[in-house]
């Protein structure tokens, strides 16, 4: 049984009333709601700190380099440390929605050299329902001294992802009718990267948290990704495909991020396009 990359509302309850040193992290974001700050401010899991997206676990260039390219490694390293962390220290991340931006935060501390990193299953939701308190304000922890290595994590590049699918399975983590180019809200160019097959993040969830082991590998399973396939992933921006290798690390299939996604490849003249079904 390998160790699960999450955490359960009562586990981490448990941990922290037993006073383990868990450092908690706020990743509040939505596409439509970038900055989440006014909702962490209103209420957030007690000792929280807030964790900004765009500032933070990204940074910002031309549009051929995608919405959301990876900061270095000082970029986040002095987040790191603002957010109070230390070597060694056991760190748990949430959002508000589905776990999209807390596995953005997962998969970079992770790869980063952070060894217990978790997320907390089925998010703020999940701890509300269970009926545990919120407190309101801003957390402003001690600075800390964690010193990160540069990303290990399997990182694809634009020409990798685009060979990908000749030796293993390419997946796009969008919705469906932005998979087959009937629509695109971000993006100049509608449709996805030759060869790729469609595994929506919301196949991979149940409400706001992830399925069971068997079946998120049954779903993997169903487009083709299986243990002894290289799995790659991509989305619109990066944030999702780093969601579908926190999925796949619950399944235990390991899946390499393309984080320049679909705003670089439709943003970077002469890459092809594909429309309509998977063939």
């Amino acid at each position: 049984m390998h160790a699960t990359p999450l955490i359960s509302v009562d586990d981490l309850r448990a941990r922290l009333e037993a006073g383990d040193r868990i450092r908690i992290l706020d990743v509040r974001y939505r596409l439509e709601r970038p900055d989440g700050r006014a909702e962490y401010l209103a209420g957030h899991l007690p000792g929280a700190v807030f964790v900004d997206m765009e500032s933070e676990l990204s940074t910002h260039g031309a549009p051929s380099e995608g919405r959301h390219p990876l900061p270095s490694r000082d970029v986040l390293q002095d987040a790191a440390r603002g957010w109070g962390l230390d070597d060694g220290d056991a760190v748990v991340v949430y959002d508000d929605y589905r776990s999209v931006a807390a596995a953005r935060a997962w998969w970079l501390l992770r790869g980063s050299g952070v060894a217990d990193v978790r997320v907390l299953d089925g998010g703020l939701s999940a701890w509300t329902a269970a009926g545990l308190p919120l407190e309101a304000g801003h957390t402003v922890p001690r600075r800390g001294s964690i010193t990160l290595t540069e990303l290990r994590a399997d990182v694809a590049t634009i020409d990798e992802a685009a060979a990908w699918p000749e030796h293993g399975v390419l997946l796009d983590a969008r919705a469906p009718e932005r998979y087959r180019g009937e629509t695109e809200p971000y993006d100049p160019v509608a449709g996805h990267i030759p060869g790729a097959v469609n595994l929506p993040a919301g196949a991979l969830l149940v409400g706001d948290g992830f399925a069971e082991q068997g079946a998120l590998r049954e779903a993997f399973a169903a487009v083709g990704a299986t243990d002894d396939t290289p799995v790659a992933a991509y989305c619109g921006s990066g944030l999702t495909a780093a969601h579908t290798a926190l999925a796949g690390a619950v399944a235990g299939i390991a899946v390499t991020v393309y984080p320049g996604s679909w705003s670089q490849w439709s943003n970077t003249p002469g890459r092809p396009v594909a429309t309509g079904p998977a063939r």
